[in-house]
């Protein structure tokens, strides 16, 4: 079975075909992927608008490189995955439009997969996929949260953001200093650079007793500091910005490691999948792989260039949940999207 998977929740227009076949985990056959980021870096940050018409200019031109270079044609395609949400309802409607008109054409079923389900998932289309059942860090820049995973579709939140997320962290306060648009990689690559002692930054709910995070007081914190040192963030010579950006990045890979760990302990669990776009932070992968080792845990991540968002991962899940069982394609080409879907809300049918 060929599965195309369509994705365009925000800045990133994925397209992807998966084929799924019996007990194996579905492989990935060919994805293509265009990013808005240098569209939005003159203002920014993401311009919904511009997103969801640049959406429409790619979709399509992707879906034909994607099957050219899978040697298939339309008509190989079974089942038309699209990402429903969450995310911007304008790019959302776009992929989900497209993918309808493209099941109703074909005379095939459609079926909406959640994003974050996505993300989750992603791992398996790796060269070393994971096993049920798993502890999950889904850590990217709007969401951040901690799951026990017994299986596709059965998900259980142990612990979540209760403001900014990770990823947020990272893009807020690249944004004080000054690092521009996408910050969080620039802060990432700048921190390279620094001494991650040099600032006492705090680690908002490390020692809660939960598995919660806050980010929103480490920002606030980073522009008091930023405030502060004033003129020496830009002075020649000076370390101060790497300084404060290994800092920063310090703090937020911390709080991510504590807490995965803690939920490992929690669930007896000996396995933990990090997924999203902060997860190809190579602090936070060397950290997680050290700790991990140290207490005989095994550690999945995507493929680096699979955390971002992706059609790739949008037709894996949609492949898993077709081959497990939980939910069925359709042949209804009425659409819906879902800019706000929490991943424990989502249907099995």
């Amino acid at each position: 079975m060929l599965i195309l998977g369509i994705e365009s929740s925000c800045d990133e227009t994925g397209v992807a075909l998966v084929e799924s076949g019996g007990a194996a985990v579905p492989v990935l056959r060919s994805h293509a992927l265009f990013s808005q980021v240098d569209m939005h870096q003159a203002y920014g940050g993401v311009v919904p608008e511009l997103a969801s018409r640049d959406h429409i200019r790619r979709v399509l031109p992707l879906t034909e490189l994607v099957l050219r270079d899978a040697g298939c044609r339309l008509a190989d395609v079974d089942v038309v995955a699209f990402t429903r949400g969450p995310g911007l309802a304008g790019a959302l409607l776009v992929g989900a439009g497209v993918a309808c008109a493209l099941g109703a054409a074909l005379e095939r079923p459609v079926l909406g997969v959640h994003h974050l389900e996505g993300h989750l998932l992603s791992p398996f289309l790796s060269a070393d996929p994971p096993e049920f059942p798993f502890v999950a860090l889904l850590v990217s820049g709007g969401h951040t949260q901690l799951m026990r995973v017994d299986g596709v579709g059965r998900y259980a939140i142990l612990g979540e953001t209760i403001d900014d997320a990770a990823g947020e962290a990272f893009d807020k306060s690249a944004k004080l200093m000054g690092l521009g648009y996408p910050g969080g990689p620039a802060l990432s690559r700048l921190a390279e650079q620094g001494d991650p002692t040099a600032f006492k930054l705090p680690r908002p709910l490390l020692h809660s007793g939960n598995l919660d995070f806050s980010f929103a007081g480490l920002k606030t914190a980073v522009l008091t500091q930023a405030k502060k040192l004033g003129d020496q963030l830009e002075a020649a010579g000076s370390t101060a910005k790497a300084d404060l950006a290994a800092s920063t990045q310090a703090a937020i890979v911390e709080v991510l490691l504590k807490k995965s760990l803690a939920a490992l302990k929690e669930t007896g669990l000996r396995r933990l999948v990090v997924a999203g776009g902060v997860g190809a932070n190579r602090e936070l992968r060397r950290q997680l792989n050290l700790a991990c080792a140290q207490q005989g845990v095994r550690v999945h991540y995507p493929e680096l260039h699979l955390c971002t968002d992706n059609g790739a991962m949008i037709a894996m899940a949609a492949a898993m949940r077709l081959q497990a069982g939980v939910q069925q394609a359709n042949w209804v080409y009425a659409f819906d999207v879902k800019p706000r879907w929490p991943l424990d809300a989502l249907e099995v049918n």
